[in-house]
């Protein structure tokens, strides 16, 4: 009698995905749902975040609402993950869309910092459940010669949610208040879980409940916790020699030592070290991470000049970003379509991440007098490059994975990212702090009390009160300060691009994850 195979029980037989076009193309919309708003939430703070710690008085720890946030999403990622390979991955899915609602509607309602900020962790935990839900049931239910074009469209909602985020979470603020930045999400949720609910059918896996990872969790959540206090508060908060941010380097350390020796004896290590012996995994999750590094540095910085430099409104300089988004859509569809085509996929993220290199190599031109059109164009080609790399690692590293272990390495994969890219966004920011604070001092405004070490002051308000010579110094120092950190940005993308060589070429399956494993169980009983 053959052994039960494990994370069999994830995947549906063929009768039961997909009964008709229509269920499908629902359920798809629910997932789609599902990954918007993860994405979104991670953005349409940022523009509410002035007035939110007005209204609740609480600026000395605004960086907090975004940080639990991520915090909690980031320690959720692998923990989903494996969770969903070992019990299935409809209800838990359907649990992280709870989560995140219920976090949601308690964040609207928070009536001081403190609750806002344990309401945030409350959603943040929600939030790393849909993403990685919703791409572990991507693969699951669509054989992976078909997946390119639909994960091209997943792919495209991190785009769209980087710059619809500050735009929505503006607009609510000024039409009908903060609170409604949390309570946005309730309606969109509420579709979420009632689409997949009734659409989505996936098997309920069967024998022995299995033991859970408890000391390797424990361990990845100490070393996630410090790996993102130290990328937050590393070169703003604490000076990088800090004795803060030193302790909490030696706790990413010594907790990844000995995680590793943990889950060597696991029965069900919650990242499987066995990932780190596929060439298919190590190296898309390693490209990833340098492509995340460089899409993140945009995001994060790129608004921060067009309000301080060319002097725009936050609205707007978030609908100047769209050139960037749209590059994005177009890649990401358009090489998911000719993945399916052809069927290979190995170019895609080596030409991806040498297009996004020639788009931050142009951002690095940028200064005062930069017309909006290089700028757009710019940002286009960085679109294009990483729309073209992003998503279609994801569809490499589950095509090369056992499927039992596909949840737990896509998580994995989306780990190491976000990780990575707040170490990323870091580093840059300190770098970019350093210079600006330099050039302030060292130039006309070095007897003002700007120049003198107010950096952390200005923001868009601040500039527009200020005479304006002392604005157009001001400007000249951001228009001088942020551009290099593009050009540093250039090797690390380009490194991506040649960890992409060393991905194996594999045949893309024609058939789904489920008819594959119910052909294994005939074989197996016959």
């Amino acid at each position: 009698m053959s052994q039960p195979v494990e994370g069999a029980g994830t995947f549906p037989d063929p009768e039961d995905v997909a009964r008709n076009k229509r269920q499908f193309a629902w359920t798809f919309v629910g997932l789609m749902l599902a990954m918007l708003l993860a994405a979104l939430d991670q953005t349409i703070v940022a523009t509410a975040l002035p007035t939110i710690v007005g209204d609740l008085h609480g600026l000395e720890h605004l960086s907090w609402v975004v940080t639990a946030y991520l915090l909690a999403s980031t320690i959720g990622l692998p923990i989903y993950g494996k969770i969903g390979d070992l019990f299935g991955r409809k209800p838990i899915f359907l649990f992280a869309i709870a989560v995140f609602l219920v976090g949601s509607a308690l964040s609207g309602a928070a009536h001081n910092m403190g609750e806002l900020i344990a309401f945030r962790g409350l959603q943040g935990i929600g939030g790393g459940g849909l993403m990685i839900g919703a791409q572990a049931i991507v693969g699951d239910i669509i054989p992976p010669r078909q997946r390119g074009k639909y994960a091209g469209l997943m792919g495209s909602v991190f785009g769209l949610a980087s710059i619809a985020g500050p735009l929505l979470g503006g607009y609510l603020t000024d039409s009908v208040g903060w609170r409604w930045v949390f309570y946005i999400n309730l309606p969109l949720g509420i579709a979420a879980f009632a689409t997949v609910l009734v659409t989505l059918h996936l098997h309920k896996p069967t024998g022995q409940r299995p033991r859970l990872d408890y000391a390797g969790t424990t361990l990845l959540a100490l070393f996630s916790s410090a790996a993102v206090l130290l990328t937050s508060w590393a070169g703003n908060t604490y000076a990088w020699g800090s004795p803060q941010i030193l302790g909490l380097a030696v706790v990413i350390v010594v907790t990844a030592v000995v995680f590793v020796q943990v889950e060597k004896r696991a029965e069900h290590p919650v990242i499987p070290l066995s990932l780190f012996r596929e060439r298919n995994f190590v190296f898309p999750a390693a490209a990833g991470v340098t492509i995340g590094i460089s899409m993140f540095a945009v995001v994060a910085y790129l608004p921060t000049y067009l309000q301080m430099v060319q002097r725009v409104s936050a609205t707007a300089s978030g609908l100047m970003m769209i050139p960037m988004v749209l590059g994005m859509l177009t890649s990401s569809i358009l090489t998911g379509h000719a993945i399916t085509r052809t069927g290979k996929y190995r170019v895609y993220p080596v030409a991806g991440a040498a297009v996004a290199g020639g788009g931050l190599l142009l951002l690095g031109q940028i200064g005062v007098a930069t017309p909006y059109w290089e700028l757009a164009l710019a940002m286009v080609i960085l679109g294009l490059g990483v729309g073209g790399a992003m998503q279609n690692l994801t569809l490499i590293v589950q095509n090369s994975v056992p499927h039992g272990v596909l949840g737990a390495a896509t998580s994995a994969q989306n780990y190491f990212r976000q990780i990575g890219a707040s170490l990323g966004i870091a580093v840059f920011g300190s770098i970019f702090v350093n210079r600006l604070t330099t050039q302030l001092a060292s130039g006309p405004l070095a007897g003002h009390p700007v120049g003198g070490g107010g950096v952390s002051s200005l923001t868009p308000e601040v500039l527009g009160t200020l005479p304006a010579q002392v604005q157009q110094a001001i400007a000249d120092a951001f228009g001088t300060a942020l551009p290099p950190i593009y050009l540093y940005a250039v090797p690390v993308v380009l490194l991506g691009a040649v960890l992409g060589l060393f991905i194996e070429a594999r045949q893309l399956s024609d058939t789904a994850p489920a008819a594959a494993m119910r052909e294994e169980r005939v074989e197996s009983a016959v």
